[in-house]
């Protein structure tokens, strides 16, 4: 089958904050704007119950707060396609071409927001209890374990850093890692000062139990070889990301972690090619920051689209 060719003057990939932000920009700037999603729009962050570090939201859902994003963006006039998987990108200063399973895309600018994933519990059971007990994000997620038995499972910055914002909320909180902790000396003192917590290393967990949600796990000691059950609420699971820049490999320079490597002003190697939120190399990263760089990146499209047109 001969697939349909469509020039766009910004095509942007991923639909997650950034991704829609950008869409909302561009779109402003009446410019013709694609946006692809291979997942679920919104990403990650949609399936946050509760957002409280939002600026202008008490509290407000993951899904409420993609939902309004999508909802300017396409009043702008951008185009969400959530539908059409990607299969294959060129992205060069004169070509870029995006390739889908139905259409093959020529952009003038490409902003690619493809985001990253938390690496999932390797359990067969996390797909059951994802939401329910199983969660990725401490930040959105936390406060429903009030005065609740929390596991942070993970043994780097990240997840003592996870571990040491919960206790705010836990009543007991246990830290489970398969080996040694890699997390710097002041974050682990805080950790181990903290009277609510205990942590267990050279520990594995091997099975979720519960009904309809959480309510217990099985656990491994490395040394001793002893099986035990903890009666637990929630995991929070924080063993590492992966940034989602497969498509992009070859094409585009990737730093060692797998991120883009691109600066605060969001351009990457390739001119008329951004890169805009967790996807980017960066040292921070929340919904705010990737506002930041949807903003960017959109304004700074506008401005190399009419820099084009001058040219031409």
């Amino acid at each position: 089958m001969t697939k349909d060719k469509i020039h766009k003057d910004v095509i942007i990939i991923g639909a997650g904050v950034a991704g829609l932000t950008a869409a909302l920009y561009a779109g402003r700037m009446n410019l013709n704007v694609l946006v692809l999603e291979n997942g679920i729009i919104g990403g990650q962050i949609a399936n946050a119950v509760s957002i409280e570090n939002y600026p202008g939201f008490v509290s407000v859902s993951g899904k409420n707060l993609v939902s309004t994003l999508q909802t300017q963006a396409e009043n702008f006039g951008a185009v969400i396609d959530e539908f059409d998987n990607i299969v294959k990108v060129s992205l060069n200063e004169n070509s870029k071409i995006i390739e889908t399973e139905e259409k093959i895309y020529t952009a003038s600018v490409v902003i690619i927001a493809s985001g990253m994933e938390r690496k999932k519990l390797p359990l067969p059971e996390e797909k059951k209890f994802a939401g329910r007990g199983v969660h990725y994000c401490e930040l959105c997620d936390g406060h429903m374990y009030q005065d609740k038995i929390i596991v942070v499972m993970g043994g780097g910055n990240a997840a003592v850093d996870a571990a040491n914002f919960l206790t705010k909320y836990a009543k007991k909180l246990y830290l489970i890692h398969r080996s040694e902790l890699r997390a710097d000396e002041i974050s682990q003192n805080k950790l181990r000062q903290n009277p609510k917590v205990e942590i267990k290393l050279q520990t594995e967990i091997k099975k979720l139990n519960g009904d309809k949600k959480l309510e217990s796990i099985e656990i491994f000691d490395k040394n001793s070889g002893e099986v035990a059950t903890l009666a637990v609420d929630g995991i929070f699971v924080n063993i590492g990301v992966v940034a989602n820049t497969e498509l992009f490999k070859n094409e585009i320079q990737i730093s060692s972690s797998g991120r883009i490597i691109a600066g605060e002003d969001c351009r990457t190697n390739i001119d008329g090619v951004f890169a805009a939120g967790d996807v980017r190399e960066k040292e921070i990263r929340q919904l705010t920051t990737a506002t930041a760089d949807g903003t960017t990146a959109a304004l700074l499209a506008e401005k190399y689209l009419t820099k084009l047109k001058e040219v031409f």
